[in-house]
């Protein structure tokens, strides 16, 4: 009995100097990934002062290239907060989606279906360009040039293998020609007459909010069961998809109840962009000169396209052109809204039809990309049979 207590003892000392040891090795990793997360602190809020378009996201993502540039080793962010980045912003964009306006939405559900699916098989088609012009990977181009939930895409493209630094450029690039190109064009080319406008609203419940506490308890749990279920289902980018789809059901159970505060979110793009940034090499910079030149190009064509689709829209639909244009453009939801509301248009419309979009979109994105992966590695390995 005395020989079993010695030996349990003994082991427990084991494991508290081995556990000591750990905690002394990795303290340098601990001081330096303190160190990036204030100085990207630092960086989003003068980003933010500044008013640089996703300044969360933005700010992070330069940091970490500038420490990766000044760095030989470069030591990735701890994989615990790249996944819980990735998760918050899951979260949040299913808090986004409310039954609503998806009932909103199916009153014109036949022509947004179709407008849905000649907009996203235009943006693919455009990655299918980017990346044959620009010699960029074929994932990251299809990734790139997929339209609405810029934050979301550029957290699945870290899953999915593809370059998620290139992605991330790509899709804020689209999205500042859209929000500085669409409202203009529609303004020039569409006469709205507001008197004539029926500004659809979407109803709302009040309900009395729970504590903060509790709030972020049932958040942490929804990501964690949402992440455990991902892996369990083998779902693709089980890390976004996952706590995307255990959200989405949580919200609306608990219709207004649960939020994901605004610090948290932004928390969550510190994490992603940060991430992001820490992969930076070179020669990514290399081919992103030339695709970014042939992304505008391509952007330009997509904005015009969406444009003529929007017509057609209100063409089926009888909703005003305005409305119909800024519904049907490739990304900036916030922007479009606030623009719809300051043109004239359906600012509740808008939002159902961008949103109806982006929960597509991030519904199938992930299967998509799955189905992209499995033919590029069938014909890498046909290639390598006929080499043979």
């Amino acid at each position: 009995m005395l020989s079993l207590r010695k030996f349990q003892l003994e082991d427990r000392q084991e494991r508290l100097i081995r556990l000591k040891q750990k905690t002394i090795a990795s303290l340098p990793e601990i001081k330096n990934t303190i160190e990036l997360l204030a100085v990207a602190i630092i960086i989003s809020l003068l980003f933010d002062w500044l008013h640089v378009p996703v300044s969360w996201l933005l700010g992070p993502m330069l940091v970490g290239i500038a420490y990766a540039i000044g760095q030989e080793n470069i030591q990735p962010l701890p994989s615990s907060l790249a996944i819980a980045g990735q998760a918050i912003i899951a979260l949040a964009t299913a808090a986004r989606f409310s039954w609503e306006t998806l009932i909103l939405a199916t009153t014109y559900a036949i022509p947004l279906i179709l407008c849905i699916f000649i907009t996203g098989s235009l943006s693919l088609f455009n990655g299918y360009l980017l990346s044959r012009w620009a010699g960029i990977e074929r994932m990251t181009g299809f990734l790139g040039c997929i339209p609405g939930a810029g934050p979301s895409i550029v957290a699945l493209s870290e899953e999915i293998g593809a370059d998620a630094l290139a992605v991330a450029l790509l899709q804020y690039l689209r999205i500042l020609l859209v929000t500085s190109i669409a409202p203009t064009l529609a303004s020039l080319f569409v006469s709205v007459d507001s008197t004539s406008q029926t500004i659809t609203t979407i109803p709302t419940e009040s309900y009395l909010p729970i504590p903060m506490f509790l709030n972020l308890a049932a958040l942490a749990t929804c990501g964690s069961l949402g992440i455990w279920g991902g892996y369990r289902l083998n779902l693709p980018a089980s890390i976004f998809l996952g706590p995307f789809l255990a959200g989405l059901i949580t919200f609306w159970l608990l219709p207004g109840q649960l939020q994901v505060p605004q610090w948290v979110f932004t928390g969550g793009l510190l994490l992603v962009g940060l991430s992001i940034g820490l992969k930076f090499k070179w020669q990514t910079v290399r081919q992103l000169l030339k695709a970014v030149a042939i992304d505008v190009v391509l952007a330009l064509g997509l904005i015009l396209m969406c444009l003529v689709v929007g017509y057609g829209f209100h063409l089926l639909t009888h909703v005003d052109p305005m409305t119909a244009i800024l519904g049907t453009t490739p990304g900036g939801i916030s922007a479009m809204i606030a623009s719809a509301m300051e043109l004239g248009g359906d600012s509740g419309l808008v939002m159902a039809m961008q949103i109806s979009r982006m929960m597509l979109i991030l519904s199938i994105c992930p299967f998509l990309a799955a189905l992209l992966t499995k033919n590029n590695t069938s014909e890498v390995d046909r290639g390598e049979g006929e080499g043979r």
